[in-house]
Protein backbone atom coordinates (compact mmCIF):
# COMPACT_ATOMS: atom_id res chain seq x y z
CA UNK A 1 0.00 0.00 0.00
CA UNK A 2 1.40 3.34 -1.01
CA UNK A 3 0.25 6.62 0.89
CA UNK A 4 0.54 9.82 -0.42
CA UNK A 5 -0.01 13.42 0.35
CA UNK A 6 0.49 16.13 -1.93
CA UNK A 7 4.01 15.71 -4.03
CA UNK A 8 5.23 13.22 -1.12
CA UNK A 9 4.59 9.27 -1.34
CA UNK A 10 5.85 6.80 0.40
CA UNK A 11 4.93 2.96 1.16
CA UNK A 12 2.54 2.26 4.07
CA UNK A 13 4.93 0.15 6.25
CA UNK A 14 7.29 3.60 6.38
CA UNK A 15 4.29 5.81 6.84
CA UNK A 16 3.68 3.84 9.82
CA UNK A 17 7.18 3.06 11.18
CA UNK A 18 7.37 7.19 11.13
CA UNK A 19 4.36 7.51 13.32
CA UNK A 20 5.20 4.67 15.49
CA UNK A 21 8.24 6.59 16.01
CA UNK A 22 6.90 9.76 16.69
CA UNK A 23 4.24 8.65 18.88
CA UNK A 24 7.12 6.82 20.88
CA UNK A 25 9.33 9.95 21.11
CA UNK A 26 5.55 11.98 22.25
CA UNK A 27 5.41 9.00 25.20
CA UNK A 28 9.34 9.33 26.31
CA UNK A 29 8.71 12.99 26.76
CA UNK A 30 5.52 12.39 28.85
CA UNK A 31 7.07 10.06 30.75
CA UNK A 32 10.19 12.14 31.33
CA UNK A 33 8.16 15.08 32.48
CA UNK A 34 6.14 13.20 35.08
CA UNK A 35 9.33 11.73 36.59
CA UNK A 36 10.57 14.60 36.97
CA UNK A 37 7.71 16.16 38.54
CA UNK A 38 7.56 12.60 40.72
CA UNK A 39 11.02 12.94 41.62
CA UNK A 40 10.73 16.54 42.79
CA UNK A 41 7.44 17.82 42.71
CA UNK A 42 7.35 21.93 43.57
CA UNK A 43 5.49 22.62 46.79
CA UNK A 44 5.21 25.32 49.13
CA UNK A 45 7.79 23.55 51.31
CA UNK A 46 9.58 23.02 47.91
CA UNK A 47 9.44 26.16 45.85
CA UNK A 48 12.39 24.89 43.70
CA UNK A 49 10.98 22.17 42.43
CA UNK A 50 9.72 20.87 39.51
CA UNK A 51 6.00 22.08 38.31
CA UNK A 52 3.45 20.43 36.16
CA UNK A 53 0.06 22.04 36.45
CA UNK A 54 -2.70 19.28 38.36
CA UNK A 55 -4.41 18.80 35.52
CA UNK A 56 -1.38 17.49 32.80
CA UNK A 57 0.29 15.35 35.67
CA UNK A 58 -3.37 13.72 35.25
CA UNK A 59 -3.46 13.98 31.44
CA UNK A 60 0.06 12.96 31.26
CA UNK A 61 -0.77 9.58 32.96
CA UNK A 62 -3.84 9.17 30.94
CA UNK A 63 -2.15 9.91 27.61
CA UNK A 64 0.70 7.43 28.24
CA UNK A 65 -1.48 4.41 28.40
CA UNK A 66 -4.02 5.30 25.24
CA UNK A 67 -0.64 5.83 23.62
CA UNK A 68 0.36 2.53 24.66
CA UNK A 69 -2.50 0.79 23.45
CA UNK A 70 -1.97 3.12 19.78
CA UNK A 71 1.52 2.14 19.10
CA UNK A 72 0.46 -1.30 19.75
CA UNK A 73 -1.36 -1.30 16.32
CA UNK A 74 1.55 -0.47 14.78
CA UNK A 75 4.70 -2.46 13.30
CA UNK A 76 7.13 -3.66 15.38
CA UNK A 77 9.99 -0.21 15.92
CA UNK A 78 12.35 -0.90 18.71
CA UNK A 79 12.58 1.53 21.51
Amino acid sequence: MTKKKGSLEIDGETADRITALNLKDYRAYLKKELAQWKKNPKTDENPDGYWLHPEDVSGNMRRIEALNLIINDFVVVPD
